[in-house]
């Protein structure tokens, strides 16, 4: 026998830690319902319904209502997901939060990046529609100041101007805390409700006297452009329905955030919608163009400006000035809205190491991410001033589009990475809407770029230098945050090329797990290795677990003195982890594990956990093939079933069984469950598979068949295993969505029979392991 050699301790940092921040200020939580609503009505309803009326009904007639009502539902999707995961994360960073727990690497980087940008192009294009609207308001009421200004600096520095001051006056006010921000949203907000809900009420007003049949004249044709033109439209002003995701970046600032994110995000949405379609109808009904011509066109004709000419139609002469100062206010209210959002994934990104340190400085009086804000301002201004931001601009749609694609797919590996994450607001349908938000968002994204390929080239050439600073840099500084082995030189060669690991926790069940391992490591021609990990809470610096070893070298050397008594070959050693999950793995890794042999107590008492937090994760991303062993009673196995559907887990289980079998003197009885009352084909197919799974079973071992007769296969097992000492059953396949880790039926054979249960499960390979690693 081999003497057991000098332990190397593998220390496992915890992946959430963040370093500590106890002593600085946090974020005051002054934000209730109305303010959080305020913020997302604010940010969707900008400037853009202004100018996008007209280029809707130009690109698909008196359609373009159906093209704002899809983009709502399509909206709707997306806000489920972000109504879930902001009530479980209520973290500052909104959307890049909910990427960034998902997917704790370069793509979660990569959201934080492109969202920023796009948040911060966005203020950039508000603050020069402020600008725009700005001088058209005074050249149609008081001329005589724009031409003075123009004269001295010319149009062009003149929109810069007021520009610069829009601009440094809302980064003022958001420096100024939470509470001003909100004071200020909220009254610009209901300001340019109340000048909609005008200009609403003077569109239906109009219709009342208008001629018989006017409304269903201006209807008809509805598709004057085909659906075609729908779905062109859609991509146009999706962006208008885009801002209810700002509700979720403050989510450190709103009070009771679990129950307040979510009623806000629906509220907002439900406010913008019914408010565009109103605006869309009254336009398109209202208005009478000259010479018989059709609303839609005459309001294709004016583009930009369509909502005004409307507004001259059925308005007073006061009415332009009115829709001129909505613009005004929407320009403000979603520039104000829009530095607030951008600000906090600044701030969060920074939190994370993904942006410098002092970034997520939060003002001690102020309680504001004040250099973010600062940060930010300057990096709006500066794009307004220099870049080309029509082409710049085009880019920020696109990226959202991305990036709420992306929260869908987060909702979705959440779900299976951490399904036990209190959620207090659940997606309806899942996981049928997040994986329509999901495909819808993307299908946009891509259509876009049949008609603004450029948005794609801006967004690239973003994501591109994002990720080389994020190589080059910032994973550097984001690693302490990120799971690390600390441990000698690899002991592969001493141990040969790979094992046979045991991790062990309860001293009762040692000699049991040892006795399963021995004749599968024999037959593979592997050592075993038996280790054990030393687990340090998570507010305690990793390398304090080096104090606590000695509790688990008591565990070893009685598994040490079992192997002595059996004349087994036995490796020791100690992992030191955060989570008893990391360090499970990381020793499989260590001493390249050919197979993992782990013991299950029976029973989880976490909630939405299939075997239980631990054993849900390495089940998901064990390193090889592996056997999760229920253990009913210690004795040796003598009477072994064995059901069967076929699949490459139930051929490793055969493999198993011919091994076990011989070195417990089993007696195997392969069984097929079949409906009660089954007809003689389906019989026929049982007795079928019952044969094939045969043929992958050694002549040596006694084998009986059986047919069960039962209305439930797990069910059905569980009830036959009564009579038996051990139930061996090959993991099922599991759908990408869901929970599930061995299949349905693996798993309620597992916690319901009571005979010991061998669930095996085949290594799917490294590439299907990477992608379990990153989707959960």
């Amino acid at each position: 026998m081999s003497q057991p050699r000098c332990r190397a301790i593998v220390v496992v940092v915890n992946s959430n830690a963040k370093g500590s921040r106890t002593s600085e200020p946090t974020f005051a939580r002054n934000l209730g319902l109305f303010d959080a609503t305020m913020i997302g009505v604010g940010a969707m309803i900008g400037a853009g319904i202004f100018v996008l009326t007209g280029i809707a009904a130009g690109e698909s007639g008196p359609a373009s209502i159906l093209a704002f009502a899809l983009n709502g539902a399509v909206t709707l999707l997306t806000a489920f997901a972000y109504a879930e995961l902001a009530a479980a994360i209520p973290e500052a960073g909104g959307g890049y939060a909910f990427v960034r727990r998902a997917f704790p690497g370069a793509l979660g980087f990569t959201a934080g990046w492109m969202l920023w940008f796009a948040y911060t192009v966005a203020c950039s294009l508000y603050a020069l529609g402020f600008a725009g609207y700005f001088w058209e308001f005074f050249l149609k009421y008081l001329p005589a100041l724009p031409e003075t200004v123009f004269s001295l600096v010319g149009e062009h520095g003149a929109g810069l101007l007021v520009t610069l001051v829009i601009g440094g006056t809302f980064v003022r006010l958001n420096m100024k805390g939470t509470e001003v921000t909100g004071m200020a949203e909220n009254v610009l907000t209901v300001a340019k409700l109340i000048i909609l809900a005008i200009f609403i009420a003077y569109g239906l007003k109009a219709l009342g006297v208008a001629p018989e049949g006017q409304v269903a004249r201006s209807f008809n044709p509805f598709f004057p452009e085909g659906f075609g033109g729908v779905i062109v439209a859609m991509g146009l002003t999706f962006i208008a329905f885009e801002g209810y995701d700002l509700i979720a970046t403050v989510a450190e600032e709103i009070k009771e955030p679990e129950k307040t994110i979510p009623q806000a995000t629906f509220i907002s949405l439900g406010i913008t919608v019914v408010m565009y379609l109103l605006i869309l109808f009254v336009s398109l009904a209202a208005v009478q163009p000259p010479g018989g011509q059709p609303s839609w066109q005459f309001l294709g004709e004016f583009g930009e400006t369509a909502i005004v000419r409307a507004a001259e139609g059925f308005m007073p002469a006061f009415g332009v000035a009115i829709i001129v100062f909505g613009g005004l206010l929407s320009t403000m209210s979603a520039l104000n809205a829009t530095i607030l959002a951008s600000s906090r994934v600044a701030f969060s990104m920074g939190r994370d190491r993904w942006l410098p340190d002092a970034m997520a400085t939060i003002h001690p009086e102020r309680r504001t991410p004040h250099v973010a804000i600062l940060v930010t301002g300057v990096i709006l201004l500066a794009m307004a001033l220099t870049l080309p931001i029509e082409a710049v601009g085009s880019a920020a749609s696109l990226i959202f589009l991305l990036t709420f694609a992306l929260v869908n797919l987060s909702l979705i590996v959440l779900r299976r990475k951490e399904p036990d994450l209190p959620r207090r607001y659940r997606v309806p349908l899942y996981p049928v809407l997040p994986i329509l938000g999901l495909v819808l968002n993307v299908f946009l994204a891509v259509y876009q770029f049949s008609f603004q390929p450029l948005a794609w080239y801006v967004t690239i050439g973003w994501v591109m230098i994002g990720l080389i600073l994020y190589y080059a840099y910032f994973e550097k500084q984001s690693a302490a945050a990120q799971p690390q082995v600390l441990q000698e030189p690899s002991p592969v060669d001493e141990v040969g090329e790979g094992a046979v690991v045991v991790p062990i926790h309860n001293p009762d069940h040692i000699g049991t797990l040892l006795a399963y391992a021995r004749p599968i490591a024999e037959s593979r021609g592997k050592p075993v290795v038996a280790y054990s990990v030393v687990q340090v809470p998570r507010q305690l610096p990793i390398h304090e677990g080096l104090r606590f070893t000695q509790h688990r070298e008591g565990l070893l050397a009685r598994a040490e003195n079992i192997a002595r008594g059996r004349g087994m070959d036995l490796e020791t050693d100690l992992v030191i982890a955060h989570q008893a999950e990391d360090g499970i793995i990381a020793g499989a890794r260590r001493h390249s594990g050919d197979f993992l042999v782990m013991g299950w107590k029976g029973h989880t008492n976490t909630r939405d956990r299939i075997f239980g937090e631990v054993a849900d994760q390495v089940i998901r991303h064990a390193p090889c093939d592996l056997g999760l062993l229920k253990i009913a009673s210690t004795e040796p196995p003598k009477r072994c079933l064995f059901p069967t559907a076929g699949g490459p887990h139930a051929r490793l289980a055969a493999q198993i069984l011919n091994v076990l079998a011989p070195a417990f003197g089993m007696e195997v009885t392969t069984c097929y469950v079949v409906p009660p009352g089954a007809s003689d084909d389906e019989r026929r197919e049982a007795d079928r598979w019952i044969s094939k799974t045969l043929q992958a079973i050694e002549v040596e071992v006694p084998v009986e068949r059986k047919l069960i007769e039962a209305k439930s296969v797990a069910g059905g097992i569980a009830l036959e295993s009564r009579d038996y000492d051990l139930v061996v059953v090959g993991a099922g396949r599991e759908p990408f969505w869901s929970q599930v880790v061995f299949g349905e039926i693996a798993e309620k054979v597992a916690r319901y029979s009571p005979a010991s249960v061998l669930v095996v499960k085949r290594y799917e390979g490294h590439v299907r392991s990477v992608l379990k690693r990153a989707l959960g």
